[in-house]
């Protein structure tokens, strides 16, 4: 399960005079939780003299009413698992929540949505200061894909200006990159870009891998992929 905010520790540690960099720092929570629990505190006038004969369940119930209410009606998912489970090659937080999904509905529970999954996940990764490495080989892969923002180039004769599509390719392990400024990004284009990379790197790696972009994606095979996942790690 993704771990509460514990409010009333916060509240205590406050009131005693710490700061919040400190609580922070002495008690692995972060400073975004700090800062919400103690600006709910500040609008509701909520001091700990207010809470400290409640139990951290009532705390965290007073200070999250909606939160309460949703977590109560919704079985959540184990983020510890989730993050540990990201770190197989090939998972993704998509593959996961089918898998929670299908969890939920064997046992007849009420699984949340994927936005809400999403935001669980992320939370939980800033709460408990955490982060995934990923380690790569030296010529296992290279990542493919259109950059985001289009260039311009202008004929010195001309002036005129030409948009131009910028293809890029790069290998993690080392981070060496190829880059190909394009016309367009058509699927001709796409694979000649690829010949390209190749003949520069002067060789070809195990696997390519691009983003779920149109041109580069002839047929989505993504429940055949889940299958062939829970069979591997199952």
């Amino acid at each position: 399960m993704a771990n509460k905010i514990n409010v009333k520790l916060i509240m205590e540690l406050k009131a005693a005079g710490f700061s919040q960099n400190v609580i922070a720092k002495t008690h692995h929570i972060s400073k975004r939780s700090i800062s919400d629990v103690l600006n709910i505190a500040k609008e509701k006038q909520i001091f700990y003299d207010d809470i400290k004969d409640k139990s951290d369940s009532e705390v965290y119930h007073f200070f999250y009413l909606d939160k309460f209410a949703i977590e109560t009606m919704f079985k959540l998912p184990d983020y510890s698992y989730i993050h540990n489970e990201l770190k197989r090659i090939g998972v993704t937080l998509k593959h996961l929540y089918q898998e929670y999904k299908d969890s939920c509905s064997k046992e007849g529970t009420i699984p949340v949505g994927y936005t809400k999954f999403t935001e669980g996940y992320s939370d939980y990764v800033k709460h408990c200061n955490l982060s995934n490495h990923l380690d790569h080989k030296p010529g296992q892969s290279v990542e493919v894909d259109w950059s985001g923002k289009q260039m311009e180039f202008v004929n010195k004769e001309t002036r005129e200006v030409t948009k131009v599509h910028l293809f890029v390719a790069c290998l993690p392990y080392s981070q060496y990159a190829y880059v190909e400024p394009t016309l367009d990004e058509k699927q001709d284009t796409w694979l000649r870009c690829h010949v390209h990379m190749y003949e520069f790197f002067s060789r070809v790696p195990v696997k390519t891998v691009c983003d779920n972009l149109k041109v580069g994606v002839v047929k989505h095979t993504k429940d055949k992929a889940y299958k062939r996942r829970r069979n591997c790690f199952n």
